[in-house]
């Protein structure tokens, strides 16, 4: 069992802890499976968020630009 916690692996991952720290972590991942399994989830959480969002649909930017045009026209 580890004593280090999910906020001390992202800590890690994000390279916010000390160098004394990052020495205990890496010593710690040798040993424990379960950490190791944590670290390699929390590596994909943040590949995920990195990668771009899903665009709106056409209709849904159709829709804004109707609007913004005739708000433009009327004077809005």
């Amino acid at each position: 069992m580890s004593i280090f916690t999910q906020e001390d692996l992202l800590l890690y991952l994000y390279k916010e802890t000390s160098a004394q720290q990052n020495a205990l972590i890496e010593a710690a991942l040798q040993q424990d499976y379960e950490l190791r399994k944590s670290l390699a989830t929390l590596q994909e959480s943040i590949q995920l968020l990195d990668q771009p969002s899903v665009a709106p649909r056409t209709e849904v930017v159709l829709n804004v630009l109707n609007y913004a045009r005739e708000a433009v026209e009327t004077g809005a």
